[in-house]
């Protein structure tokens, strides 16, 4: 991410202040983390040698409730990606309707040059580091990039060790036989599937002639792809960190990941290959970036051809490219609504945790369905009857849900009133 990535973020602000009720001193007090915590993380490797790692954690805002937000294993990571991926979970907690702030965590690491031994070292490390602010009351972490359902094993148990006592819903995206939830491992591009039928019958489209393209062929990617397939949809083109595929006639979705976990790349499948920065321009119904950030920008966002951007990746589109989107008539359902689906899902993990009852998945898909549904509809009357993207409405209608909770605590108007 780019250095200037927080000031970007606070863009959207901004932009969402114009069309909210939050009182200024509201919107003063989210431009602002409320905790940033740097540790340094010594560990003995492999060969004896000791190495030292920087990590973060930053809880932006907890006045909803307890901060939720990822932990990345990254060698890119810096304490402005950080701070702006915090503030995106606050916004996309609120949106959802989620009673958590937003936080956000992460190791400045290769996780790929470290054994698993190494890997365990380090985990157990930061979570000893992170242990006096974090809890299930006060912040609990999740997976993120290059970080796994075993590296959140290790942190709940490092925390228990800690503690005293087992405690799952400090962290969510666990194993199942370790208090993980059913669900979990599909719910962001479930979460976004869901919403992107809603946006289907909101515009009268028809499922079998209604074109789709995925950059990014990953896990969220890949169960979107397959939950459209099975709802009658052509996925006539996908990509990964090497290139992408196109077929007009569309690809069979299971044949699609075949290829790619057997020759590592969808480009190896029949078809068009492409670069990703061409399945960003093709002439189809639904583009899906579900990739990186900075993907849509104000260089090329006036060559999508798509009717719909469906985010979700964090960040896909700058503030030029929503501009651009917008005043040529395309929908994007931006990332903090699109991809809430996972958060959701981490939110079930964490109320079965404190429960200690356990749902079945088909519980976790209908209760996720709800939620995505009402949101999402929440957010497309808001933009409708504003005339305004449904970003900037989806901010907006968070800012009001976190402008309600830190308001009921008093403002200046209502403590300078007689």
């Amino acid at each position: 991410m780019s250095t200037d990535i927080f000031a970007e973020a606070l863009k959207r602000l901004d932009l969402a202040a114009e069309h909210s009720k939050a009182a200024p001193e509201t919107v003063e007090r989210l431009r602002h983390a409320r905790r940033f915590l740097e540790v340094s993380l010594s560990i003995r490797m492999d060969d004896g040698s000791l190495r030292t790692f920087t990590g973060y954690r930053c809880q932006y805002d907890d006045t909803r409730g307890p901060a939720k937000g990822g932990i990345r294993y990254h060698p890119d990571v810096s304490a402005g990606e950080v701070r702006a991926l915090a503030f995106w979970m606050t916004f996309k907690c609120a949106v959802a309707g989620l009673p958590y702030g937003g936080g956000k965590g992460g190791i400045i690491v290769d996780p790929r040059s470290l054994s698993r031994l190494e890997l365990e070292r380090l985990s157990r490390a930061y979570m000893r580091a992170i242990a006096p602010i974090v809890g299930p009351e006060q912040d609990v972490p999740a997976p993120d990039v290059y970080t796994n359902a075993t590296i959140m094993a290790w942190m709940m148990d490092e925390y228990s060790l800690i503690t005293g006592r087992r405690t799952p819903a400090v962290i969510t995206g666990k194993p199942i036989a370790l208090g993980g939830s059913l669900g979990r491992d599909d719910a962001t591009g479930r979460g976004g599937f869901y919403q992107m039928l809603e946006l289907a019958r909101r515009r009268g489209w028809d499922a079998g002639k209604t074109t789709i393209a995925i950059q990014g062929f990953g896990n969220a990617g890949q169960h979107f792809a397959k939950l459209a397939e099975a709802s009658g949809y052509r996925i006539v083109a996908a990509s990964d960190s090497k290139g992408g595929i196109y077929n007009p006639e569309g690809f069979t979705v299971d044949a699609l990941i075949d290829v790619k976990d057997r020759q590592g790349s969808v480009t190896k499948a029949v078809g068009k290959v492409i670069s990703n920065a061409e399945i960003l321009e093709l002439d189809v119904d639904v583009l899906v970036p579900a990739a990186l950030e900075n993907q849509l920008t104000g260089a090329n966002a006036a060559n999508v051809k798509a009717k719909a951007v469906i985010e979700l990746a964090n960040g896909p589109t700058t503030a030029d490219a929503d501009a651009v989107l917008h005043q040529r008539g395309v929908t994007v359902v931006p990332d903090i609504l699109a991809n809430s689906g996972g958060v959701t899902v981490s939110y079930f993990e964490w109320c079965q945790n404190l429960a200690g009852w356990y749902w079945p998945v088909e519980l976790v898909h209908e209760r996720l369905r709800e939620r995505m549904v009402a949101e999402f509809n929440t957010v497309a009357d808001f933009a409708e009857q504003r005339k305004i993207p449904m970003r900037t409405a989806a901010y907006a209608h968070a800012l009001d849900r976190l402008a309600e909770a830190h308001e009921s605590m008093g403002t200046k108007e209502w403590f300078s009133a007689r």
